[in-house]
């Protein structure tokens, strides 16, 4: 199914503006009515595109994502630009590429100077999320559920809008909508105005393949949840609520003569409550809150993903030694107290069993889960639209970051599934294999490599570690490298920069609201004295000590003093930076909802 390029589909709206409102004009065809947002009072009320002022400036958008209010007033944020990356079942699946956020007021002079820069600043932290690549949406299909509970729904579900049938945990602008959704008038057309559902999902792979001269679709859906979203070391374990830090739902779809099936897998972090703050340590320490009752959260989390997805076996990839072993300790321990039935817990030294390139050693996991797997099955739809077969279960498989030893684990589960799916569909001769397929192989392989990069990158930023072996199925040095290379951009990224990033999404999902008063906020807060004079302090130190080798003195001894003590300068200095590294890292300076000690 080749992929459609970059020009906008024909279901636009036309966005005309006028300094005293938009006119948000849905352009289906017969469609009269036109969604009016007053840009002072801020009311929303529907008309007809009679009543647009000829004067208005008019621009063609995609959709809206929804208002978020800011310093300066309420915005209106849009899609100016979208890509059909395929269709789905023959709905159209969209990328949004561009976006623009407009201010209702006209101007910020009514703003201090002050008020302006926090202004400013928070329009990055929004931009910053917009420009995070992985936002999806469909006009006509719900992309937030998987196929098996789509075909599990009332005819009562099925008659709801998109937005009102919607699994919250995956519409990233859900909070965007709000104020669009409280409109009576405007939620009756929702369909009209709303066409930006977004996931904000690693993403959306759709790719026709050929196996034995027989075409199908295979499609690879990754949706990240909005519940406790955060950044790698600022976003951790569970919130009261049992919602797991990184939880993404990944869900592989074959379709074939009408036929379709599909395998859903789960990550998350480790479900209770633990955190691992940076403070400028390459590896800080993983912490376990001593002062929460852990299986309140525990019970809450399994209690949910049971209800939604079946049985659950745990497949957790953390060292068992090192600072990862209590966490294992932990998770194992919780996970045997529950002893439901439903709840299988399984612990895999991914490091260990892979040392020394031995990467053909995960087959023993697989192996191990096999009968499992089997059980659990798949959910498939024969080309009569009869159901033959229902996914019963999943497996939730976690490392420390569920980003790169994770990956790789769900690409082999997924393939496993799909050798089975493919031959009952009798696109797989019997006796053949998945692996044997070189040209359907390199999709897949590439597939789930772009998946692992798309998933680190919103969650660590970068791309993920060991792609390699998921791109080539081989453990190479240059992927080592190249490992090497992403974890120094990691180290850097998560101690200096991933406060804004933490707070640009608070900010967008709604976990900070901006005040309407006029008092100060969040942003004001001051670095502590030493955060500008330490590092200042060492690095003149350091200069001084590399200016001291390089000019020697009158003697020898005169020299080697200098040096000794520029260098024990510098020494100190880094000693008491690293000792306080929390206060030189970049910490979010919002309001989030972070439920640790």
């Amino acid at each position: 199914m080749p992929l459609l390029g970059t020009t906008l589909c024909p279901k636009l709206h036309l966005r005309h503006t006028t300094p005293e409102k938009f006119f948000i004009e849905a352009c289906d065809e017969g469609a009269d009515a036109v969604l009016a947002i007053d840009r002072v009072s801020n009311e929303m009320t529907l008309t007809g595109k009679k009543d647009v002022p000829p004067s208005a400036v008019t621009r063609p958008i995609c959709g809206i994502m929804g208002t978020i209010r800011l310093v300066a007033g309420m915005y209106l944020i849009v899609i100016t630009r979208k890509r059909n990356v395929g269709s789905l079942l023959g709905h159209a699946v969209w990328k949004a590429v561009d976006f623009d956020v407009i201010s209702y007021k006209k101007t910020v002079l009514h703003l201090s100077e002050i008020q302006s820069q926090e202004n400013k600043t928070f329009l990055s932290m929004i931009n910053n999320v917009l420009t995070t690549d992985g936002f999806y949406f469909c006009t006509d299909f719900d992309l937030t559920h998987t196929l098996q509970r789509l075909a599990n729904t009332s005819p009562d579900f099925q008659e709801m809008t998109l937005l009102e049938r919607a699994d919250q945990r995956f519409v990233w602008n859900w909070n965007l909508l709000r104020e669009l959704a409280a409109q009576p008038e405007v939620t009756q057309t929702t369909k009209a105005f709303i066409l930006s559902l977004d996931l904000h999902v690693p993403v959306i792979v759709m790719k026709p393949c050929r196996i034995n001269g027989k075409i199908f679709e295979w499609i690879l859906i990754s949706r990240r949840s909005c519940f406790r979203a955060g950044v790698r070391y600022y976003v951790r374990g569970i919130d009261s609520e049992g919602h797991a830090a990184n939880f993404v739902e990944t869900e592989q779809i074959v379709l074939y003569e009408g036929a379709k099936a599909s395998f859903v897998q789960t990550r998350g972090s480790m479900p209770f409550y633990w955190s691992q703050r940076p403070n400028l340590k390459y590896k800080p320490k993983p912490i376990i809150s001593k002062t929460t009752n852990h299986m309140d959260g525990f019970q809450r989390h399994f209690d949910s993903q049971v209800l939604i997805y079946g049985k659950q076996t745990i497949l957790n990839l953390v060292n068992q030694k090192g600072s990862e072993k209590p966490l294992e300790q932990v998770f194992a321990k919780m996970a045997s107290s529950m002893s439901n039935g439903l709840l299988n817990y399984i612990a895999f030294d991914f490091h260990k069993e892979c040392s020394h390139m031995r990467w053909d050693r995960l087959q023993i996991l697989v192996d191990a889960v096999a009968e499992t797997q089997d059980e659990y099955g798949y959910f498939m739809v024969n080309s009569d639209g009869k159901i033959v077969a229902q996914e019963k279960g999943v497996f939730r498989s976690n490392c420390m970051d569920c980003l790169d030893r994770t990956n790789v684990i769900q690409s082999l589960l997924a393939r496993r599934s799909l050798q089975s799916q493919l031959q009952r569909l009798g696109v797989l001769n019997v006796g053949q294999r998945i692996d044997e397929q070189a040209e359907f192989e390199k999709i897949y392989k590439n597939a789930w490599a772009d998946n692992a990069n798309a998933c680190a990158v919103q969650y660590a930023g970068t791309g993920a570690l060991k792609t390699d072996f998921t791109r080539t199925g081989k453990r190479t040095q240059w992927g080592l490298l190249m490992d090497g290379w992403n974890s120094m951009i990691r180290y850097y990224k998560n101690n200096f920069s991933d406060g804004f990033r933490q707070d640009s999404i608070d900010l967008f999902l709604g976990n900070f609201a901006v005040d309407e008063s006029d008092g100060p906020t969040p942003l004001r807060v001051q670095k502590d004295w030493k955060f500008l004079t330490l590092p200042i302090i060492m690095l003149v130190a350091f200069s001084m000590c590399i200016v001291c080798l390089l000019m020697a003195g009158d003697t020898w001894t005169e020299t080697l003093a200098y040096v000794m003590f520029w260098g024990a300068a510098s020494a100190i200095t880094a000693a008491i930076i690293m000792f306080n590294g929390q206060d030189f890292v970049d910490a979010p300076k919002l309001v989030h909802k972070e439920k640790m000690d």
